[in-house]
């Protein structure tokens, strides 16, 4: 065993020992921890103040969906320290009737990440300070990233020529224009 695996092993037995974790795993020297959703923010906290760990700074909080199963979104915290040189993944999974506590008290950077979140998913974060839609319009219905969305939406937005303005109708049926290609070329013709 060299040195760097000796390091990551007591770094993943501080961690089995300090934080309610349910597994843990390895995959190219990053660190995965998956643990449940109440313990998101305490152990945000920990990450970051504890003296072995250090993990100042949050790149990305990411979700997934899983319908099949029964908590269907993963969501994903990554975080990095520069002092240890180390990456570490918590992961966590909630249902559509679920919410987490929101980590922005503890890492600025989380505010947008949770609000796309919100956005793309419906995913409730508790105690966020400005917890509305980023990347959709206001009156927007429903979670574009959730597998059981439509791929079509739920309205249609086209230009009005005769008022000319954009109008945003509900979509009443998908109309779809086929082209006819056609295959021969003008160069052929002039050939012959």
């Amino acid at each position: 065993m060299n040195n760097k695996h000796k390091i990551l092993f007591n770094y993943i037995n501080f961690l089995k020992i300090y934080i309610p974790l349910t597994n843990i795993k390895i995959f190219i020297n990053e660190i995965i921890i998956i643990i449940l959703p109440k313990f998101v923010s305490q152990v945000s906290i920990f990450l970051k103040l504890h003296t072995f760990t250090q993990t100042k700074i949050l790149t990305s909080i990411s979700a997934v969906d899983y319908p099949e199963i029964e908590k269907r979104f993963e969501i994903s915290y990554e975080f990095l320290s520069i002092i240890y040189n180390q990456r570490l993944r918590i992961k966590t999974y909630v249902d559509e009737f679920s919410f987490l506590t929101s980590i922005v008290e503890v890492f600025p950077s989380a505010n947008w990440w949770e609000r796309e979140i919100w956005d793309m998913f419906g995913i409730l974060f508790l105690n966020h300070p400005d917890l509305r839609r980023i990347l959709t319009d206001y009156g927007f219905a429903g979670y574009p990233l959730r597998k059981c969305f439509p791929l079509t939406g739920y309205v249609e937005v086209r230009y009005n020529e005769n008022s000319k303005r954009v109008v945003c109708e509900p979509l009443k049926q998908l109309s779809q224009e086929f082209r006819n290609f056609k295959f021969s070329t003008p160069w052929i013709s002039n050939l012959h």
